[in-house]
């Protein structure tokens, strides 16, 4: 009855749907006229998400979802020889590899909206703290993502969607365009903090608006209850199911 918006990414997209989360902002924005579906896995690099698609997005699926949100870089941008060295994955497999999963979500429906969003900046400095709360003195002392690397990554991911006809949230940049962007928007110099929720939130809702899924234009899937006809409901029912 529904229309579905999938929210597909790693742990950035998994922890949306928490308080204040971007997922659960927009389910409440979409509420009665989409369902917001949450297939976010934490850890997870573009890589990884290519074995996940036949599984979430089946070809042949008579309801494939209307929109689809791609929000992997995160974990791929983490620097070789470092301590988060098995999620990286080449930029230029990056890169391939969500023009893999765009071909794949193109291929279950040709009409689906499809939404890459970049990688966030990297706070260099959270990123080491949060790293000596967990292991102290051992910590190593080089961190094990940069800003400047999320930045390349971020980059390649906004020129895929130019090359490809599709719309990109270059977070990246965007985050950065406010002062005092690493503890505002970032909880661990990489994760996101309420007030980074919001910006990611208000970047989807503006595509997914400015492109043809506005909440406000879409019916809701039953009537108001002001609508209703109190005292012969069921003709209101009938009526919708007509």
């Amino acid at each position: 009855m529904r229309p579905q918006i999938v929210l597909f990414g790693d742990s950035i997209t998994e922890q949306s749907f928490r308080s204040g989360g971007w997922g659960a902002a927009l389910a409440d924005t979409y509420s009665r006229k989409a369902d917001i579906v949450l297939r976010g896995y934490g850890g997870y690099t573009s890589r990884l998400a290519l074995f996940l698609l036949q599984y979430l997005f089946p070809l042949g699926s008579t309801k494939p979802p209307v929109a689809t949100t791609v929000f992997f870089g995160a974990n791929d941008a983490a620097l070789a020889g470092r301590t988060s060295e098995r999620q990286h994955v080449p930029v230029e497999e990056y890169k391939e590899n969500l023009r893999r999963i765009v071909h794949h979500l193109k291929e279950c429906s040709s009409t689906m909206l499809v939404v890459l969003v970049t990688p966030p900046p990297v706070d260099e400095e959270g990123r080491m703290q949060y790293a000596k709360s967990l292991y102290g003195e051992k910590a190593m002392e080089l961190p094990e993502r940069t800003n400047e690397m999320a930045g390349v990554y971020a980059r390649q991911c906004v020129e895929l969607a130019r090359e490809l006809g599709l719309p990109s949230i270059n977070l990246w940049s965007k985050m950065q365009e406010t002062e005092g962007w690493q503890k505002k928007f970032l909880s661990d110099g990489l994760h996101l903090t309420a007030e980074g929720n919001a910006v990611v939130y208000q970047e989807v809702e503006r595509v997914l608006r400015e492109a043809w899924l506005p909440a406000s234009e879409m019916p809701n899937d039953f009537p108001h209850h002001s609508l209703i006809d109190w005292k012969h409901p069921e003709k209101t029912f009938q009526q919708q199911c007509i």
